[in-house]
């Protein structure tokens, strides 16, 4: 494609400044790659009522101490 090529052309009508403004601006957002969705984070109220520790690997005599009274 040269310099000189237009990158479209409006093949039938007349067209207003607004209407090309318009088709420009659609084409600019169809070509910007898409942001990547934001990370989904957990609500402390979610959090609050999960164990604790999940996905931790428990100690060493976690299992015997998780009998004895606190």
């Amino acid at each position: 494609m040269s310099a000189e090529e237009p990158l479209f052309r409006v093949v039938r009508g007349v067209p207003t400044a607004e209407e090309l403004a318009a088709l420009v601006g659609v084409f600019a957002v169809r070509t910007r790659p898409a942001a990547a969705p934001a990370p989904v984070t957990t609500s402390a109220w979610a959090r609050s009522a999960r164990p604790a520790g999940v996905g931790v690997a428990p100690g060493p005599g976690a299992w015997r101490a998780s009998g004895l009274p606190r």
